[in-house]
């Protein structure tokens, strides 16, 4: 059997001719992983996992009239124990613990702060000072639970119970994974005027995660006044059908035919240009005895914008700080000297700490393009905070009061062509917990013309916020 097949290989694509000695094209999809090797002249095929045949193959011919062999592997779709025999405790029962305490999450975005107060409701406020340090509240309960008698309750939750057990677990794409959640349905919220003052609504997925403390992953606006809000809890994972099963990665391997060179001209030609890309975008400083800024470093950042108080990020970068210690970076961050980059796209971002926030553009031909966002002046930053909040609390479990961000006003930027003002920038500097240490997400937002809020993320930020004084400034002896 012979066709077309658009192959991609590390993002390269070309057309191919296949010729398929299964009695069909093997079917791929987005679900089961799979990774073209080029083993050369002897391949080693792997004794665990996927099966190989030799008769089970296709001949792939490239856009150069290459040729290539490749075996094709049965598919190994990961780990059979779904929890068929499993007769512990219900997704319910296990997360019981969680509505019994009273126990809230909260989740602070650039403008709207989400609280989940588990088994409860579902609150989106904002706080903000009025003139005479009134604090005005806006607030909106995006779902309540239905209040039911215990014996009610009782009922309904053993009969869902029951269908939980014989149903399939719902999946959701989180992060590009297929992930197992449990969900559970709020309503009765704040009344919708865009849908004829309807309840607002929230579905709650918990999803399992081993080192998780019940933090929101994400909060998203599926449709009008209906929420969708993914939170991250330990208690699932006693559950075997709600854990995190890693799909195997399938190989495929594809050797040169006679008068073909081992690997194809067209993915060598790749390969190598996505070794010039890795090298370091922001300078050259030489790697001596000092370490060098961390703006040096090519950071990965991910493609994914989405709703937060309306507005959508318009950037988002992660940069993975890995050279200096704690310590120094501390220091060299507060004193202005060690600067974040962040931004994907056209638009890049520089934010240095009691400085300035650029907005830039490298042009290889006319140089770097930048717009002054905002500049630091400390006295114009305290008149500001003294009518607006400038450091948000988070009550802890233990009862301890923690500063979980501060807010910095940054004014006088360059004049916007639109209003004729210079633009001005609100940095909110965030405490965020990560499985790396030294993750730091910045991204940026417009929610008014060129008028910015910038957000800085990072768990180094948590141990820097308790020195922020009452206008949210803070110490460099942290």
């Amino acid at each position: 059997m012979t066709g077309l097949l658009l192959l991609g290989l590390g993002g390269l694509l070309f057309w191919g001719r296949v010729s398929c000695n299964r009695g069909a094209y093997p079917s791929f999809t987005d679900e089961v992983p799979f990774k073209i090797t080029w083993p050369g002249t002897e391949v080693s095929l792997p004794t665990s996992g996927a099966l190989y045949s030799d008769d089970d193959f296709v001949i792939m011919t490239t856009a150069e009239k290459e040729k290539y062999k490749c075996l094709l592997p049965s598919l190994a779709f990961g780990e059979e124990d779904d929890g068929k025999n499993y007769s512990g405790p219900s997704p319910y029962e296990l997360l019981e613990p969680l509505f019994k305490r009273s126990s809230c999450s909260y989740r602070i975005e650039s403008y709207w702060t989400y609280e989940v107060c588990h088994g409860k409701h579902i609150r989106q406020y904002h706080e903000e000072k009025e003139t005479g340090q009134k604090m005005s509240v806006q607030e909106y309960y995006l779902g309540k639970m239905i209040q039911r008698s215990n014996s009610a309750e009782k009922v309904e939750e053993m009969e869902d119970d029951k269908a939980a057990r014989k149903k399939e677990v719902s999946t959701k794409n989180i992060e590009g994974q297929l992930t197992p959640y449990y969900s559970m349905e709020m309503g009765n919220g704040t009344p919708c005027s865009l849908k004829q003052n309807e309840p607002r609504s929230t579905s709650i997925l918990y999803v399992c995660h081993p080192e998780a403390k019940h933090e929101i992953l994400s909060v998203a606006e599926v449709t009008t006044c209906e929420y969708e809000v993914v939170v991250l809890t330990p208690l699932l994972c006693a559950h075997p059908k709600y854990r995190f099963k890693s799909s195997p990665v399938n190989a495929i391997f594809c050797q040169a035919l006679a008068g073909s060179p081992l690997r194809p001209q067209r993915l060598v030609q790749l390969d190598k240009e996505q070794e010039e890309q890795l090298k370091p975008p922001f300078g050259t400083a030489s790697r001596g005895d000092e370490a060098a800024p961390v703006g040096e470093e090519a950071f990965t950042s991910t493609h994914k914008p989405i709703m937060v108080g309306g507005q959508a990020q318009v950037a988002v970068g992660t940069t993975h700080i890995s050279r200096l210690t704690d310590d120094q970076l501390i220091k060299d961050f507060l004193s202005g000297s060690y600067c974040l980059q962040g931004g994907v796209g056209w638009w890049k971002y520089e934010f240095c700490y009691g400085k300035h926030v650029h907005q830039y553009h490298d042009d290889k031909e006319q140089g770097k393009n930048i717009v002054v966002v905002g500049n630091w002046n400390a006295e114009e930053h305290i008149d500001w905070a003294k009518k607006n909040v400038a450091r948000s609390f988070q009550l802890r479990d233990d009862g301890v009061q923690k500063v979980k961000s501060v807010s910095h006003f940054y004014g006088h930027g360059d004049e916007c062509d639109l209003t004729g003002k210079p633009r001005q920038v609100i940095v909110k500097l965030k405490c965020k917990e990560s499985e790396s240490p030294h993750a730091v997400t910045v991204y940026m937002m417009e929610p008014q013309t060129c008028q910015y809020i910038l957000g800085v993320e990072s768990p180094v930020i948590c141990r820097i916020l308790d020195t922020a004084d009452e206008h949210g400034l803070l110490s460099v002896s942290a």
